[in-house]
């Protein structure tokens, strides 16, 4: 989803192959040997692997597109691709155990989730967008968390905003741009999808 947000964000036309990931074509197993997964962007013959790898290469390959994604101070750049991290490392495997866990486990998962988000919620602050006036290589990063929150706020049982208003401002901003939604599932077919998924393993 990161690669195809950093695309559409910056106007880049592409044509999109789905991978079936039970069997995995050649093209995917020569393009990325090493962990034989999606995401690859494939660039004149050159194949690009990892979401955030490719998100900051769209920025480069297509300097001259606005917005720019990463920020032109180094150490502005150096924060962005931190924060991508704990998102990364911390927010996704908090916000995925909302909906994989019940009783007490997913009480303790809800805090962590809140917690972590929390971080986010400080590092935005004041400004529309984690990028500044506009989309960065952050909010790249972190708006394919938006489509989850009907995910997150249903099976946690709770809602973002009354615990980071900002960041619900935040991913609400997002959504409403076309380059954005249109570039990312829709919340109620993702959240119709994990609960199927939760019907299966929790009957």
């Amino acid at each position: 989803m990161r690669a195809r947000l950093a695309l559409s964000v910056k106007g880049i036309p592409y044509q999109n192959r789905e991978e079936d990931l039970s069997h995995k074509s050649p093209l995917l197993l020569q393009a990325n040997p090493i962990h034989k997964k999606v995401p690859v962007l494939i660039h004149n013959g050159k194949p690009v692997c990892e979401s955030l790898i490719i998100v900051e290469y769209v920025d480069e390959a297509w300097r001259d597109r606005t917005p720019p994604l990463m920020p032109s101070h180094p150490y502005d750049r150096a924060q962005a691709r931190f924060w991508a991290d704990v998102a990364d490392k911390k927010l996704f495997p908090a916000g995925g155990k909302l909906w994989t866990t019940k009783g007490r486990e997913l009480e303790a998962n809800r805090k962590e989730f809140i917690r972590v988000l929390k971080l986010f919620e400080a590092e935005l602050g004041e400004k529309p967008y984690f990028g500044g006036q506009s989309l960065g290589f952050l909010d790249v990063a972190l708006a394919v968390y938006c489509t989850w929150f009907q995910v997150f706020e249903v099976y946690g049982n709770f809602r973002i905003k009354d615990h980071c208003p900002k960041v619900a401002a935040w991913g609400n901003r997002c959504m409403d741009m076309d380059t954005v939604s249109k570039a990312l599932p829709h919340p109620n077919d993702l959240y119709q999808f994990v609960s199927a998924l939760r019907n299966t393993w929790f009957a």
